[in-house]
């Protein structure tokens, strides 16, 4: 029989993916190498002596990790040892495992199961004195165990007892290997793979390359077998080692209470009563003073016992602060659902607003818009007329059809207003100081269906909405129940400031009907949210002691922050300085605001002075574009029934008209204000040339009557003032000049409405000098009652 190869046992990784990774476990699990099995090296009878002997005389081989060798690997599909130890050197650190085969008479499968046994006793035998030596450090499997892998080995031999020379094997492995990768549970056993006894035909190819790699897998093999003698070499020393580092523990161990033993060969010094007595009263000393310190101790420990039950009993004799927290949660998340109650509707508000604020700025658009027009083409019409009149042309004037129009619609109202005022007995009303701010039916009727479609929008803001989210007086209530409940917190928490700027949305919401130009507007005071606000205040007042109370400047506050940014709106955007009736309504709403509640000046000042800009600018955007009074030959305007005294007449009462309205806001505005827009742009730049291109007569004076009457009282209320303002000295020289006409005309009796009225602007010197000049001496008691 030929000779068989010798076997070598390959390094087998532990995490390898093919059929080895799971395979036989080691013999001697955890032990530092493994142990190759004894085995014949050649295939044919054993040496003389007996195969044991043979078996115990062959040296125990331990294979290192990287012992490499040309054989095939065995193994099985059975695992590891559960109790199997961790390797003695540290084997979590080592990258590889190896297994044991156990049976080396499986590759020829010539001996037979009682030849098996002999070499298993034997090799046991001959490394019984290496076991015994690592007994202390390796677990080795019991002869049960052993005897079930012996006896699982030949069940598996008895099923087959022969190998098939068959050359197909070489598939039939190639399958399986495919079988294990794709299953490595279902990996057939040893018993089941099939050896190849006769080598595949080769190609040129592969037999130069198997030629050329001779050689380096010779030299590669003799360098891996020094390594792994090396490698054998440390692993006996260091179980040595680890044998001898225990023996030398023991003996320290055992020396060490040998030592500890009481020596009867020592002396010791000697004793006598005093030296007793004195240890004794140092002992009894110190356990005094450690009684004292724990006599302290202990005191201490009963007075905070005693604090820690009168702390217990003040909290449970105070207010619940269950109750407390309770309540203090309550109004946390009513606060925040409020917040976003706000948040979620200020949108809806905020358009709503918009479009009743475009509704509003349209109307007084379109009413501003019509009254240029027509004022511009009525002018234009009357500087035909008199261009015909110069040039003494006959026929008709050729007039546009849209001149026509504007001018029959011009009178169709007025005629509308005459008869007004005829059936309501106001005869004495001068042409021009109307408002004309009558619309259409058309336009009636589409300006009140869009302010009824927001109104109709404006009531379903709130419509979800609990009352206590949407109702002023049910919030105010929540936060007067804190007020009374817990004053400290609430006026620590500032909820006086917060207040104002939770109630704006609700407020802006009342305010969208709102309309302070008009005459028969709500006053604020009426308005549900203002009365809610001063009952709030009025509480406060009585519940808190504080003089600096900050519940006492919220109505101040929403004023300033709600009420003055809407008013600013309409003077700017929608007031018609020469409405009579806008202006006295929007000065009574003003003068509420800024006179009576203004008890925080520094907060009102701002919003004031804001407030009162835009309502100058306004009229003085109002004496720039509105005031039109046209100038024309005396020849024109004699006759009172001509076109053109007719224009004049309509002009100047309409300035005369908002001359009177801007002297309406005197105590709000500056007098220095008042002075400049009233007497120097409007008087004294356009009544005052007006006046004096008139002829002098009773409807002269009249005017100066009118001028004089439409002045503030306050300007002349010092009773040693005896020269008038300066802004009126052109005035009084008119007054002066229109006397010293009268006087020699046959309306001597308007002389004494002239004097009349120099006495009433405090121009009484001259007055005096007017008098003497014309030995007036039956007026001198005009003079003299002053």
């Amino acid at each position: 029989m030929a000779h068989r190869p010798k076997r070598t046992f390959r390094q087998r990784r532990a995490d390898s993916s093919d059929s080895d990774s799971a395979e036989e476990p080691s013999v001697e699990p955890g032990a530092p190498g493994e142990q190759a099995v004894p085995g014949p090296a050649e295939e044919g009878p054993p040496p003389e002596g007996g195969s044991a002997e043979a078996a115990a005389e062959r040296p125990l081989r331990v294979r290192g990790p990287r012992g490499r060798g040309r054989g095939l690997v065995w193994a099985t599909s059975r695992r590891a040892a559960p109790g199997a130890a961790p390797r003695a050197d540290g084997g979590s650190g080592a990258p590889e495992c190896r297994t044991v085969d156990l049976s080396t008479d499986e590759e020829d499968g010539t001996y037979d199961a009682s030849e098996t046994k002999d070499d298993q006793s034997s090799s046991s035998n001959s490394s019984s004195s290496l076991e015994e030596e690592f007994s202390s450090i390796v677990n080795i499997p019991d002869a049960a165990f052993i005897q079930a892998a012996r006896r699982k080995r030949e069940l598996a031999r008895a099923q087959e007892d022969y190998i098939s020379l068959d050359v197909k094997h070489i598939s039939t492995i190639a399958d399986t290997k495919k079988d294990s990768d794709e299953d490595p549970e279902s990996e057939p056993d040893d018993h089941e793979r099939r050896i190849p006894f006769t080598l595949k035909p080769q190609t040129l190819r592969q037999r130069m390359a198997e030629e050329t790699t001779t050689g380096n897998e010779t030299s590669e093999e003799s360098q891996e077998d020094e390594n792994q003698d090396i490698w054998e070499q440390q692993q006996m020393r260091k179980a040595v080692k680890i044998i001898k580092g225990r023996n030398i523990d023991l003996s320290h161990s055992s020396e060490f209470q040998t030592v500890k033993k009481f020596d009867t060969s020592i002396s010791f010094p000697p004793v006598n009563l005093e030296i007793i007595k004195k240890q004794l009263n140092s002992r009894l000393t110190l356990l005094q003073d450690t009684h004292r310190s724990h006599q302290r101790e202990y005191e201490k420990y009963v007075e905070d016992v005693k604090s820690s039950k009168n702390a217990i009993q003040n909290l449970e004799n105070s207010s619940n602060q269950a109750l407390n927290f309770k309540f203090y949660k309550s109004m946390k998340i009513y606060v925040d659902n409020l917040i976003d109650c706000l948040n979620e509707k200020i949108i809806n508000i905020q358009e709503i607003e918009s479009s009743m604020h475009a509704l509003l700025l349209k109307q007084a658009m379109t009413f501003m818009k019509r009254r240029q027009d027509e004022l511009k083409h009525e002018s234009t019409y009357l500087q035909q007329l008199s261009r015909k009149a110069e040039t003494s042309t006959n026929g008709s004037l050729a007039i546009d059809e849209k001149t026509q129009w504007i001018l029959e619609e011009i009178e169709s109202r007025r005629a509308q207003r005459r008869q007004a005022r005829a059936l309501s007995g106001n005869c004495d009303h001068q042409e021009g100081t109307s408002s004309d701010d009558e619309l259409s039916s058309a336009d009636m009727a589409d300006f009140q269906k869009s302010q009824d479609d927001i109104l109709q929008d404006h009531k379903k803001i709130f419509e979800d909405v609990h009352d206590d989210f949407c109702n002023i007086q049910n919030i105010l209530l929540k936060f007067q129940q804190w007020r009374e409940k817990f004053p400290d917190s609430y006026y620590e928490a500032f909820i006086g400031l917060c207040i104002p700027k939770l109630l704006n949305p609700l407020i802006r919401v009342q305010l969208i009907d709102w309309n302070p130009l008009k005459f028969d507007s709500i006053g604020l005071k009426q308005m549900p949210w203002f009365t809610s606000i001063e009952k709030f205040i009025d509480n406060s007042m009585e519940d808190s002691k504080k003089e600096d109370s900050s519940d006492k400047k919220i109505l101040s506050s929403v004023i300033n922050k709600t009420i003055i940014p809407r008013l600013i709106d309409f003077v700017e955007f929608i007031w018609d300085p020469l409405s009579t009736s806008q202006t006295t309504s929007l000065i009574a709403h003003c003068r509420m605001i800024l006179e009576e509640h203004s008890t925080c000046e520094n907060e009102v000042s701002k919003g004031k002075q804001d407030l009162l800009k835009s309502i100058v600018s306004r009229m003085k955007k109002a004496i720039e574009d509105d005031v039109y009074i046209p100038l024309y030959p005396k020849s024109a305007v004699e006759n009172k029934t001509s076109p053109h005294s007719k224009f004049q007449e309509r002009q100047f009462w309409s300035a005369l008209k908002l001359f009177r309205n801007i002297l309406f806001w005197n105590g709000l505005l500056p007098d220095d204000t008042l002075k400049e827009l009233g007497l120097g742009k409007l008087l004294n730049r356009y009544l005052i040339i007006v006046l004096l291109n008139a002829v002098p007569g009773p409807d002269i004076v009249k005017k100066c009557n009118q001028i004089a009457a439409y002045l503030p009282e306050k300007w002349f209320g010092n009773s040693a003032m005896r020269t008038s303002i300066s802004q009126l000295e052109n005035f009084i020289q008119f007054l002066l000049q229109s006397a010293h006409k009268l006087s020699r005309s046959e309306f001597r009796d308007e002389v004494k409405e002239i004097i009349l009225i120099l006495v009433k602007i405090r121009a009484l010197n001259q007055a005096e000098s007017f008098i003497e000049e014309y030995h007036l001496d039956h007026l001198k008691p005009v003079i003299n009652q002053v």
